[in-house]
């Protein structure tokens, strides 16, 4: 019995783990602090990430 139970556990892991693979990400991809500034510079050219002067 133990012996038969323990394979179905491992089977139904197994199937688990296949079927969570399969399945759609529900989280985007992370995109560091540095990154997302570099993105933002260049879709933003003429900005500076720097402080802006007064005039």
């Amino acid at each position: 019995m133990n012996r038969q139970k323990k394979l179905q556990q491992l089977f139904k892991a197994k199937a688990k783990k296949a079927s969570a693979k399969l399945a759609p990400k529900s989280k985007e991809k992370y995109i560091s602090k540095a990154d997302r500034a570099k993105l933002e510079a260049q879709a933003n050219p003429e900005s500076t990430t720097g402080a802006e002067t007064p005039s």
